[in-house]
């Protein structure tokens, strides 16, 4: 096969398809959102006969266990895929929507019009359901988007593309809108990244080495988001039972995900009040705590923390510790070594909450509330595409309004500049 042709033709269809969903109803693309999700309880044992033929392959490769349990089509994520294209076919559609209209001094009317960003291209790994969730959020936002899976999983998003081609078709609208590269040649993707006269956007879902190669070496705006170094600062005026609540549930709720706390900060005047009651709590959870020398001279059980710690995004049961001496030294560390994820404060002082939420530099700032709320769905965007940590358009969880830009709109009655 020649990548560069066929990326080409894809990218064409891409642009055409992009072109009418600019202007396509509310109704037609809940319409097609409604259809697949049909069309996938449909197609439930085909869905299950194609996935198994991944994981055969990934078991034959010797995959991870977690790993192959990641790519796995069982009833209940099935179950999920569809319920969550009737969930975003229940949410407000942000496309056409006008802000700011004014009067100016010379009689004509400003304003902004919220449109599609136009042809999207996602990356991703393993999990085959982020083809239902990506393309349900490219088709509501109005958007064309051609998703590059992961090899391991080529079957089973065939065959998902398969069902959102039908959902489509019977909405009236052309299956190109969804593409799914089709090759699993790594040369697809460096084509893919490259064609900024047919895509607009990027957007990585994957490990940092995938994203930070796609940063590197990306023609076209990119959407992402390296690490997830997140913190969680005690401070002297906080509530010790929320702050033993919050910081147990930022590290242990779940370990492997970005929004999971990986360093604690604790306030001087609190330290062995503190730790010595979290050090239980993390204990009963079996996690490994490293800690600067402050912070052993409390905890026999912590192991020395080096500079490396701090920068750590560790996905795993193990958390840094460092005691500050107060919010400034916690803030100037958050914005050293954070990823400018999602950072935290445990406070009763409303004003060093206020001041907190001000100086740290991340793109989810929270006072007395856990990390792991870092999520589109908490956040109330019904579904995300995955969290920006760019400073430009989209910031944090990004969701149908992410998907979309503005455009100045002018209107006028024969008005002409004088």
């Amino acid at each position: 096969m020649d990548i560069k042709a066929y990326m080409v033709e894809v990218g064409v269809a891409a642009r055409q398809a992009a072109s009418i969903m600019a202007s396509v109803s509310t109704g037609l693309k809940n319409k097609a959102l409604l259809a697949t999700a049909d069309i996938l309880n449909e197609q439930r044992n085909n869905l299950m006969l194609e996935n198994e033929k991944d994981l055969e392959q990934a078991r034959q490769n010797g995959l991870e266990p977690a790993m192959v349990d990641r790519l796995a089509l069982t009833p209940d994520r099935i179950a999920t895929m569809i319920e969550g294209l009737r969930q975003v076919a229940g949410l407000d559609d942000p496309t056409g929507i006008i802000n700011d209209l004014k009067y100016m001094p010379s009689g004509i009317q400003v304003g902004k019009m919220r449109v599609p960003l136009g042809v999207i291209g996602i990356i991703y790994e393993s999990r085959p359901n982020v083809t239902v969730e990506a393309a349900s959020l490219c088709i509501k936002s109005g958007n064309a988007t051609i998703l590059r899976g992961g090899s391991e999983a080529i079957h089973s998003n065939k065959a998902i593309a398969g069902c959102i081609a039908i959902g489509l078709e019977d909405a009236g609208l052309p299956s190109a809108v969804v593409q799914v590269v089709s090759t699993t040649d790594r040369a697809a993707v460096g084509e893919l990244i490259t064609m900024s006269e047919y895509v607009d956007v990027i957007v990585p879902r994957g490990g940092k080495g995938l994203i930070e190669r796609i940063s590197r070496d990306a023609k076209v705006a990119v959407i992402k988001h390296l690490d997830g170094i997140c913190h969680v600062f005690i401070d002297r005026d906080a509530d010790i039972q929320k702050a033993n609540d919050i910081a147990l549930n930022s590290k242990t709720h779940r370990y492997g995900t970005c929004n999971t706390m990986e360093t604690l900060l604790v306030d001087a005047a609190l330290d062995e009040q503190v730790l010595l009651d979290l050090a239980v709590l993390y204990r009963e959870k079996g996690v490994e705590l490293r800690g600067c020398e402050r912070t052993c001279a409390i905890l026999s059980n912590a192991q020395a923390a080096t500079d490396e710690d701090w920068s750590t995004e560790y996905l795993a049961p193990i958390l840094s510790i460092k005691i500050v001496e107060d919010m400034e030294e916690a803030i100037g560390h958050i914005n050293q070594y954070g990823s400018h994820h999602t950072d935290a404060i445990i406070t009763e002082n409303y004003t060093k909450g206020r001041l907190f939420l001000t100086k740290v530099d991340s793109s989810s700032v929270m006072i007395n509330a856990s990390t792991r709320f870092a999520d589109g769905f908490e956040y109330g965007l019904g579904a995300e595409i995955g969290i920006s940590t760019d400073k430009i358009h989209a910031r944090g969880p990004v969701g149908l309004l992410g998907l979309t830009s503005e455009k100045y709109i002018v209107l006028g009655d024969g008005h002409v500049r004088q």
